[in-house]
């Protein structure tokens, strides 16, 4: 086959130069040969699907992370060290640094769960069967065995299975809100467009993934594949790459800092003690080469990324129990790093159910109260229920055959949710009905039946029905509905309470006003008349009615109707700006009503503009961007400006959120830095798409994500700055000690009764007991703290803002230099020569064990007490002291181990230990509780500085 003309030309061809283009004819369609030659060269109506993820891949994807290199390198070493030891006893460390590894890529895959392929998803939703004529016959058959130039015929509800041409349309209707967000159905005309218009306003077109609500209508296939809208999406869907969160880049960032920062510190700290110790053999170099393993092994907070990834998983699971389901746990943090949201209107900020809000008739006009499909409200005037009168008559009447003009019907399920079938619109008129007056809908039924009707075109853009009146004798009435100027053009009266008068000049200028009042409120105007037939005309009704009956009418009102905003979602709107959030929509909707649901919503305020796709497409580069700093509404806007929008605003250092419910938002949810999909009204599409899925629709539960994601980012600097600050504390304690032994009295005893080349602080034992107890259970308790009261009123950090700044690092240090010292100190209390004066001179002098056992006590008091101070940078921790009870149960149960550890025999063996009384306890006690005091002053000091 010739290649055929691009699609974005269809709509501007006419209808017999489409067909002539596809080689096919209106009438017989295609032969089955000739289907079958083309489906053969073009391919199945299907999306490519993404190829699947191996299980071993989505595993190995696990261990790419710096700090997961650092950690196997870790593991190496340590095993080397054992070898170098003659393979004696187990490695220990090797094999509590290899438990953490799995037990952290084990949790990350378990959390991921399955890579989805969101292409796959596409083909899943789009599968349907469809309606064509070949051979001159009407067919079903598999839509995926359309094929461009078979004749599509559509009928109320129908899902469209290609791109297709409109030939002929018969009041037909298309819901196309999956692929451009529009929020009412759109009426289809086969006309030929005068220019190329946007996918919206693309009337003469149907395209594969939407619907058919009402009407009917007969197309040419233009497009099936990849070569659809549809299938455009998808392409563009296989091109975006996922954005790492900002929590991933940080770690990634940290586990290179780290990595050098070991090295350094190994080096520096093994070198040292090589030159200023008395080496004299080999077994001397192999016992400081394998404490610098040890030392190495505790400057890294192999923890880190096991607690993180518990840190995360326990988010993800408050998050679940609140209606928001992670896809991917490191984006519960980047919720909280959000600077902008980017939100789809229809589905997510409104509730996708039109509902008539305004009533307006010659008596005057009323407001209706309550959202969506339950008939749940009230029509009111001034705040009250109407009365008996003359507005109540006209407005039952405007409302009862409004719903008589119409095909829809609306249902409660078994769980006592409301549903319409058929035309959204139509079914507004069912639900106000029945908040006007409950059982109207059944008096109305018993009273009426229809014997005839004239369709809806969008030229006459007008329906009517033919409705015998059984209260009238029989008597015949034509209702109709339709736009207020052209049902304007053909009534000669006009209702006022239960009768009619002619209709001036001057009454037909004050309807106009009014339905301009409401279009100027981008309310959706509809009008409604009638007539009762003469007996002549009446005794014509088995025939076909005519759109000559469509005369004399009396005018009933106008109705104003929009797709009404969620509840809570203004309050959702303001609690996220009150924390420095700004809400951006981005719709495919039209731009009036775009404007007002934004108004309405307080996304904007009275004068701020609107931007267009058509407008976005004429900005230059530099302009756009200079557009995205100020605009906060687009409309009319395709995939592609949903993806370009996002992308500058990530270009402008925004960390992006963006929600969505439609095919159409599915490339723009997997581009930004998380794309949040809604559960109930979302297409499978973008829930595969995106990393959050809202599993109740509610905006609101964004804001709590970004309250989550905000507290888990907090914790993750609480437990690094207790983690790094701990093991910052250790290699100072063991650098000092070797370097100001002399100070300390560590040169002028011996170790174990025997003179050693090198007399350490600390034994690599106690160093790994040390990372054991204080570096797993109270870090994970500080990962869970509740949040601060001010955690939804500050300002988001900025995209390039590190975890750990240049004060923390600072803090880390100063702390870590504090503990180091106490612990130097608490030694030197217990041996000869140093600069305190020996303690208990007349038992143990000199006693290394009993000086290193009380130096290595104060390091673990000293780091428990440590997970106090490291809640806030700023904050005393005698603050909210009792707020988490993890804390002090993991710091309970740490120092429990450590008494075990001073006090039983068999302990004391294996750690190089010996007991303590009670005075010693005291005292390692009040030395660590320095580290408490110091703590306090900085943050007075920090406090004031501010």
């Amino acid at each position: 086959m010739n290649p055929l003309p691009n699609r974005e030309n269809w709509s501007v061809q006419n209808a017999d130069a489409v067909l002539h283009a596809v080689k096919t004819d209106a009438i017989t369609g295609l032969t089955e040969q000739e289907a079958a030659v083309r489906l053969t060269a073009n391919g199945r109506n299907e999306l490519e699907q993404a190829p699947t993820v191996p299980a071993w891949q989505r595993i190995l994807a696990q261990f790419q992370s710096p700090l997961i290199y650092l950690l196997l390198a870790a593991i190496a070493i340590a095993v080397v060290a054992w070898g170098v030891e003659s393979f004696k006893g187990w490695p220990i460390d090797a094999l509590v640094i290899a438990a953490v590894v799995l037990l952290n890529a084990a949790l990350g895959y378990l959390e991921e769960g399955k890579a989805r392929g969101a292409v796959a998803a596409l083909a899943r939703m789009t599968e349907a069967r469809s309606s064509v004529i070949r051979n001159g016959q009407r067919l079903q058959i598999n839509s995926v065995e359309l094929v461009v130039g078979d004749m599509l015929v559509l009928a109320e509800g129908d899902a469209v299975g290609a791109d297709a041409r409109l030939t002929q349309a018969a009041s037909l209707h298309v819901m196309e809100a999956p692929l451009t967000g529009e929020s009412q159905a759109v009426l289809k005309n086969p006309a030929t467009l005068a220019q190329s218009a946007s996918l919206g306003d693309k009337l003469n077109m149907v395209f594969k993934g939407t619907a058919v609500t009402q009407g009917t209508g007969l197309a040419v296939v233009t497009a099936t594949g990849m070569a659809t809208e549809i299938g455009a999406i998808a392409s563009l869907l296989k091109e975006v790459k996922d954005e790492p969160t900002p929590l991933e880049k940080e770690i990634t960032h940290i586990g290179r800092l780290l990595g050098i920062a070991v090295i350094i510190i190994t080096v520096i700290v093994v070198g040292t003690i090589l030159l200023i110790s008395d080496i004299q053999t080999t077994s001397d170099v192999v016992g400081v080469l394998l404490f610098g393993v040890a030392l190495a092994v505790a400057a890294v907070p192999e923890g880190l990324p096991a607690i993180l990834s518990v840190v995360l998983a326990l988010g993800v699971r408050r998050m679940a129990a609140r209606n928001a389901i992670v896809k991917k746990p490191s984006s519960v943090e980047a919720l909280g790093s959000a600077t902008v949201i980017a939100t789809d209107k229809t589905g997510t900020l409104t509730r996708s159910e039109m509902t008539i809000e305004q009533i307006i008739t010659a008596t005057g006009n009323s407001r209706v109260t309550g959202v969506g499909y339950a008939p749940q409200g009230h029509v009111q005037q001034d705040g009250q229920d109407l009365g008996e009168g003359a507005l109540l008559d006209e407005q039952t009447l405007l409302l009862s055959y409004g719903s008589l003009a119409g095909n829809s019907s609306l249902a409660q399920s078994a769980d006592g949710q409301w549903a319409v079938h058929g035309d959204p619109t139509e079914a507004a008129f069912l639900v106000a009905e029945c908040k006007l007056l409950q059982d109207a809908p059944i008096l109305r039924s018993k009273r009426y039946a229809r014997v005839g009707e004239i369709p809806f075109t969008s030229e006459r853009k007008m329906m009517s029905t033919l409705e015998v009146d059984h209260d009238q004798g029989g008597q015949i009435i034509l209702v109709s509905k339709g736009a207020p100027d052209v049902l304007l053009e053909k009534c000669t009266h006009v209702q006022t309470g239960q009768t009619t008068r002619p209709l001036d000049e001057a009454g037909r200028a004050q309807i106009l006003e009014a339905v301009d009042t409401l279009s100027d409120a981008a309310l959706r105007t509809l009008a409604v008349a009638y007539r009762p037939l003469s007996a002549d005309e009446g005794q014509g009704q088995g025939k076909t009615p005519t759109a000559a009956l469509e005369r004399d009418l009396v005018y009933v009102g106008t109705v104003g109707m929009m797709d009404p905003p969620r509840e809570e979602v203004a309050v959702a709107i303001a609690q996220a700006q009150a924390a420095g959030i700004r809400v951006v929509m981005i719709t495919g909707d039209h731009p009036r009503t775009a404007a007002r649901i934004a108004s309405d919503l307080g996304i904007t305020k009275a004068g701020d503009a609107t931007l267009t796709g058509l407008e976005l497409d004429a900005l230059s580069d530099a302009d756009l961007a200079q557009a995205v700093r100020r605009t906060s509404v687009y409309a009319r806007v395709s995939p592609a400006n949903k993806l370009k929008i996002i992308a500058m605003l990530q270009a402008d250092g925004q960390v992006v959120a963006m929600t969505g419910d439609g095919v159409n938002d599915a490339p723009a949810l997997k581009s930004a830095n998380v794309g949040v999909a809604m559960g109930i009204s979302g297409t499978e599409v973008t829930k595969e798409a995106a990393k959050v899925i809202l599993a109740d629709d509610n905006f609101a539960t964004i804001v709590d994500a970004v309250r989550e994601g905000r507290n888990i980012f907090d914790n993750i600097r609480k437990f690094l700055r207790y983690l790094l600050s701990s093991n910052m504390g250790e290699v100072l304690t063991v650098f000092l000690g070797v370097v100001g032994a002399s100070m300390i009295g560590l040169n002028s005893t011996s170790d174990n009764g025997k003179t050693a080349a090198v007399i350490l602080p600390l034994l690599a034992t106690q160093i790994l007991w040390l990372n054991l107890i204080t570096d797993t259970w109270p870090a994970l308790a500080l990962g869970i703290d509740p949040p601060t009261p001010s955690v939804m009123t500050r300002k988001p950090r900025h995209i390039n803002a590190r975890v750990i700044d240049f004060r923390m690092w600072l803090g880390v240090f100063e702390i870590g230099l504090v503990i180091a010292v106490v612990a130097l100190l608490t030694m030197d209390m217990y041996l000869p020569g140093g600069l305190i004066a020996q303690i208990d001179a007349d038992t143990r002098a000199g006693d290394m064990a009993t000086a290193r056992t009380a130096g290595f006590t104060v390091l673990v008091m000293a780091h428990l007490l440590q997970c106090f101070n490291a809640r806030s940078e700023t904050t005393s921790a005698f603050a909210n002291l009792f707020t988490n009870r993890w804390i002090w149960a993991a710091v309970g149960l740490s120092a429990v181990l450590q008494i075990a550890v001073v006090n039983i025999g068999f302990l004391n063996v294996a750690f190089g230990t010996v007991p303590l009384n009670l005075d010693q306890w005291l005292i390692c006690l009040a030395m660590a509780s320095v580290v408490l005091w110091y703590s306090e002053l900085r943050k007075l000091l920090l406090n004031f500085a501010a």
